[in-house]
């Protein structure tokens, strides 16, 4: 089955930086599209960044400019640099992939921008 498991939230001051992964299993990962969305408390779920298998890359205007999504297909994994953190950006952090059309989610990684 399908897996997504996320890690490297934490606690960071206001102008830090964090690093997201999300390593993948049961499915070929070079050939799926990958996404991190992002819920805060009290908010629906956005999308914050996505790679296509040709690595074209999309952004939330919210982000753009500080977070950088990039994939390893060697190792099955998926990265969301994030630098110049706000309080804004707090949120559980989801990993996300679709494979014949249905949606597949990680259980989510809390980043926590708090000074």
């Amino acid at each position: 089955q399908v897996q997504l498991v996320e890690s490297g939230g934490g606690l960071v001051q206001p102008g830090g930086s964090l690093r997201l992964s999300c390593a993948a299993s049961g499915i070929i990962f070079s050939i799926h599209a990958m996404r991190w969305y992002r819920q805060a408390p009290g908010k629906q779920r956005e999308l914050v960044a996505s790679i296509t298998a040709s690595r074209s890359i999309n952004y939330a205007d919210s982000v753009k400019g500080r977070f950088t999504i990039s994939r390893d297909n060697a190792k099955n994994t998926v990265y969301l640099q994030m630098n110049s953190l706000k309080p804004e950006d707090t949120a559980v952090y989801y990993c996300n992939t679709a494979r014949d059309y249905l949606n597949y989610w990680g259980e989510g990684t809390t980043v926590t921008v708090s000074s």
